[in-house]
């Protein structure tokens, strides 16, 4: 008892030591917390219909089929196989994220027969058309990022924690930092607003209709990215997914990708 009060003396009289968090430390927190509550799932497929609409709100759909394989001490493996429309049937897109480091991404183009290989100075770019660039579709690990926290704030009557992430890789990085919006109850991810090179908004990623698997894993139903720069937008919707379907590394291998069916 005597050591508690000595403690609590100490913050009364310092009030810079003892629990008190700074920004940094409690956005750092929030993401390690968000992390954890989403480890362990071993591996998922789903299936996804991607919507591109142009600023006019001319439509094209493409469906997709999606692997996930989670990797201890390191970044997702996930792959991506296009089935329709015709011209893009048979592209392939593969991703080994990395906690720290870059990320290993490759691209089978069938109409070329050859596979591209990704480099970190073409992060950045769409993704097959899309609003969304390489560096999103990578799993966002904690360690590619640095932390801050804002404030508390109420979107569309969920209270949420509202905190900055800068890119550690600012070269090759087409952000300076993201803003998101995280429920307190779950830790679930709400809206992301993403600054280009010059700190100017340029996208709104929204997030819509999770549902929750294995009584535990939380997965958006819905993800809708608007470029605020160029009037374009990309709709996602997710579908048919399954945990712990038992995929392994041979699921994930880059020289096999020209033979993905």
């Amino acid at each position: 008892m005597k050591i508690l009060l000595l403690i609590l003396s100490l913050i009364l009289v310092f009030p810079g030591t003892g629990c008190s968090e700074t920004a940094e430390e409690k956005g750092l927190a929030i993401a390690i917390a968000a992390d954890r509550r989403d480890t362990g799932f071993s591996d998922h497929t789903a299936e996804m219909l991607m919507t591109l609409r142009n600023k006019h709100g001319k439509e094209s759909k493409r469906k997709i089929r999606i692997k996930t394989l989670e990797v201890e001490n390191d970044g997702d493996k996930s792959l991506s196989v296009f089935d329709t429309p015709r011209d893009v049937k048979g592209t392939a897109f593969l991703t080994f994220s990395h906690k720290v480091g870059d990320d290993d991404q490759w691209l089978y183009l069938p109409a070329l027969k050859r596979v591209k290989r990704i480099s970190s100075r073409n992060k950045s770019g769409s993704f097959m058309g899309s609003e969304f660039a390489y560096e999103d579709i990578a799993s966002q690990e904690v360690e590619k990022y640095t932390y801050k926290y804002l404030r508390d704030e109420t979107l569309n009557g969920i209270d949420c924690f509202v905190g900055e992430s800068y890119p550690i890789d600012k070269k090759n990085s087409g952000y300076t930092r993201l803003v998101s919006w995280r429920d307190k109850d779950e830790y679930r991810l709400w809206k992301v607003e993403y600054y280009d090179r010059k700190n100017a908004r340029l996208k709104t990623l929204t997030f819509k209709n999770y549902q929750q698997y294995l009584g535990r894993y939380w997965r958006a139903s819905e993800m809708n990215m608007v470029n605020h720069q160029n009037g374009k937008s990309t709709q996602l919707l997710w579908s048919k997914y399954q945990f712990k379907t038992g995929l392994t590394d041979q699921d994930f291998n880059k020289n096999s990708l020209k033979r993905i069916r």
